[in-house]
């Protein structure tokens, strides 16, 4: 009976173990950790955000330095997408955002462009300099409409 015993706790044991295992890699891709880092909070709208998530990145040259917290309308009914930014970093306020896509048709991120004002970003500041998403189906719509319509001028 004391050999089952032993067996059914380091049963037990390696069970447990990989619970906790599977519980900290969930977390851990889930982007959940224990420290955050300073983080500044900007502002920035655009006439198209085109499926802008909230909890996508925000790059500078393919960097991570922060992500989409919130999307809303602002006074002038243009989107409003809340920014929290990396506070490690200097942000010159004449600084762009532009919303792209990763691929052909992949998901959507805020990407910067940093200014060269001497000025800095401080948190809750608007960023003025903004690039819409383009949509590929206006493009393409677009393109059958002129295409359709020019013709050989008489």
């Amino acid at each position: 009976m004391e050999r089952s015993g032993t067996r059914d706790v380091a049963v037990g044991l390696f069970l447990l173990a990989g619970i906790l295992a599977a519980g900290f890699l969930s977390l851990r891709v889930g982007g959940f950790t224990l420290t955050k880092p300073d983080m500044i909070t900007v502002y920035a709208s655009f006439d198209e955000i085109g499926g802008l998530k909230p909890r996508a990145p925000v790059v500078i040259s393919g960097y991570k330095v922060g992500e989409v917290r919130g999307i809303g309308l602002d006074q002038n009914a243009r989107a409003r997408v809340t920014m929290e930014l990396d506070a490690s970093i200097q942000y010159p306020v004449d600084t762009s955002a532009s919303i792209v896509t990763s691929g052909v048709l992949g998901d959507r991120y805020v990407s910067l462009q940093l200014g060269g004002d001497d000025a800095m970003l401080k948190h809750g500041d608007t960023l003025q300099y903004t690039e819409s998403a383009v949509l590929l189906e206006r493009l393409l719509g677009k393109f059958i409409h002129n295409a359709d319509v020019g013709g050989d001028p008489k």
